[in-house]
């Protein structure tokens, strides 16, 4: 495996331009508040459609376990889903659906479940690593993931069949104009799936739904409404510690998820060049396990926000500021959460000063149960010429402890937590990128350090602020257009995450990690061919505390479509083409060799 992962490090080194991706002095991205181009902003990346399709991904985490610096942590196909930026525990990664907020209030820590987050309503991902807490506020030490829905002028249909009793299907359409659009999707997934646990032999199946809709109207020439609302349902069988041996096994549970979000939105273009956006947004859960010992879960979310916007990318300055009101509310299992809403306003401001470029951003938010925390973030881009951009930011991130914890769920003895603190970040990053001056070409190097004071751990029945964790390493990418039809892209990141109180290695994060993927886009033929690796990183042993070392692992997925005509295409593709056996979680078992046939018809 070393010798792929140090060959995608060098290759990165020299090489660079995403599939179909828009030039990178084109692209334009928002989860830095105001709207940017990636070269001004370190540790910020983008997946877009048209890569999404070539590589036929299904899941949210099929694409982002290529990107650099991120670790994903699966419990098998449809089993917990959870992602980890540059080190930071999975619980300090935001994420964000068409600007909603959607990670767990009722989950113990307070991380998202990638699990049925399905891609095809996906329009693009954007990664931004590193603390972000002056953008986004609580939650966002690691970094944020937003994901925007899309706004189709036509229809799509997609039809699939496979290993394992696999079946999935989407349909999406939609009718845009200048002044209106307005549409909707639907898709499915299901699965007879393998056994979760390793060991286990009683196959468990996953089925899940997604359905979406948008619309927006221009009222007049000033003023526009818009809106969206996303629907995930899903079912999966999972493994767990069942007695008398409570290892992980075979076990007849059950998880059920009901999952709603969206937001409605006013913009108007007022005084002074001013752009003004009065949004609410929404966000509603429901988890479910039916097992020896049933529960259920529920949570809201509701983000009321307003942005006054002026200046694009090519103005000398921009500025954004806002303010945010956040109600959250919680039951665990019969248990009334405590209150975890909090008010905020922030500003980001950016101005050129000839080859430099400076961005600024100060947020300050007021929890209902919390001290008030003031984050501040700053970012210096310099033109070094002959195409290479010279980029550093030192920013900072807080995340309040979540219902779960506060309630002190699951603590023996019972009651509330005592004097737990808000953990607090602070991360620096370096990063030098190079673009040739056709844009078919580009390259990167980022190196980070992050260090989390108080973070929160569960320890001896109780949770407590004990833990100071570091992480520090390099980030290399590099995409390129070898030919016409010919395009690749590489990711590599060494990663060295502590716990500075013990000085162990943090839990699921490799060392080392890269991927390499060819895309073919030719007349007729498209396809792409994706190897990724990891190197051995700490997990948990199958007692569920004992710590143990998970074997590293290559694997490689391979997906093409023919084009019929000009309308209908018919798409294959295998995952784990080498019939790997590996786990992306120790003692959870991920399928072998799949295959998959499917067609794909649009207007």
């Amino acid at each position: 495996m070393r010798p792929i992962l140090f060959t995608a490090a060098a290759l990165a080194a020299l090489s660079t331009h995403a599939y179909g991706q828009t030039p990178v002095s084109e692209l334009v991205v928002t989860a830095p508040r105001l709207a940017t181009t990636p070269e001004l902003v370190t540790g910020l990346r983008t997946i877009e459609r048209d890569e999404i399709e070539a590589r036929q991904a299904t899941f949210a985490a099929d694409v982002l376990n290529t990107l650099p610096g991120v670790s994903v942590f699966r419990r098998g196909v449809g089993g917990l889903a959870t992602v980890r930026l540059r080190g930071a525990e999975a619980d300090k990664t935001l994420v964000l659906i068409d600007g909603v907020p959607v990670n767990d209030p009722a989950d113990p820590s307070g991380a998202f479940d990638f699990g049925a987050l399905q891609l095809a309503d996906v329009e693009r991902v954007e990664l931004l690593s590193g603390p972000q807490g002056s953008l986004w506020g609580s939650d966002a030490i690691g970094g944020v993931i937003a994901f925007h829905t899309r706004e189709l002028d036509g229809w799509a249909l997609e039809a699939e069949a496979g290993s394992y009793g696999s079946v999935r299907g989407a349909l999406s359409g939609g009718l845009a104009a200048d002044r209106y659009a307005f549409g909707g999707s639907v898709a499915g997934f299901r699965t007879d799936g393998v056994s979760k646990a390793a060991v286990g032999t009683e196959d468990d199946a996953f089925e899940t739904v997604t359905a979406s809709a948008h619309g927006r109207v221009d009222l007049t020439d000033a003023v526009r409404l818009d809106g969206r609302l996303r629907y995930t349902s899903a079912e999966v069988e999972i493994d767990g510690f069942a007695p008398p041996d409570f290892r992980l096994a075979d076990t007849a549970a059950i998880n059920k998820s009901r999952a709603w979000s969206g937001f409605g939105r006013v913009t108007a273009d007022g005084p002074w060049g001013f752009t003004h956006k009065l949004s609410l947004g929404l966000s509603d859960l429901t988890r479910t396990d039916v097992s020896d010992f049933p529960s259920r879960f529920t949570a809201d979310r509701e983000v009321w926000r307003w942005t006054a916007e002026r200046g694009g990318t090519e103005d000398p300055w921009a500025v954004v500021a806002g303010l945010e009101r956040q109600e959250i509310a919680a039951d665990l299992d019969g248990r009334t959460g405590a209150d975890l809403s909090t008010s905020a306003a922030f500003a980001v401001g950016r101005a050129r000063l000839g080859p430099v470029t400076a961005t600024a951003s100060l947020r300050h938010d007021d929890p209902d149960a919390y001290r008030s925390k003031t984050t501040g973030r700053l970012s210096l881009a310099a033109e070094l010429g002959a195409g290479f951009v010279a980029t550093a930011s030192a920013g900072q991130g807080f995340k309040t402890p979540t219902l779960s914890q506060l309630v002190c769920d699951f603590c023996f003895p019972a009651g509330p937590a005592l004097d737990l603190k808000p953990e607090t970040a602070e991360g620096y990053d370096l990063r030098l990128g190079w673009r040739s001056d056709d844009g078919a070409w580009s390259a990167a190097l980022t190196g980070y350090r992050l260090t989390v004071k108080d973070q929160i751990a569960y320890v001896a029945g109780r949770y407590v602020n004990i833990a100071r964790t570091r992480s520090e390493g390099l980030e290399a990418e590099a995409t390129g257009r070898l030919t016409d039809q010919l395009s690749l892209r590489l990711a590599y990141a060494h990663t060295d995450a502590i716990d500075m109180t013990t000085d162990a290695s943090l839990l699921r994060v490799p060392d080392h990690s890269g991927s390499a993927s060819l895309f073919w886009d030719g007349d007729r033929l498209s396809g792409a061919l994706t190897v990724r690796g990891e190197s051995s990183q700490a997990d948990t042993d199958v007692d569920g505390f004992s710590r143990i070392r998970r074997k590293g692992f290559v694997v490689a997925d391979l997906a093409g479509a023919w084009k019929l005509t000009d309308r209908v295409s018919l798409t294959g593709r295998i995952e784990n083409l080498a019939d790997t056996r590996y786990q992306e979680a120790y003692g959870y078992r991920e399928p072998g060799r799949s295959v998959f046939v499917g067609v794909r018809v649009s207007d």
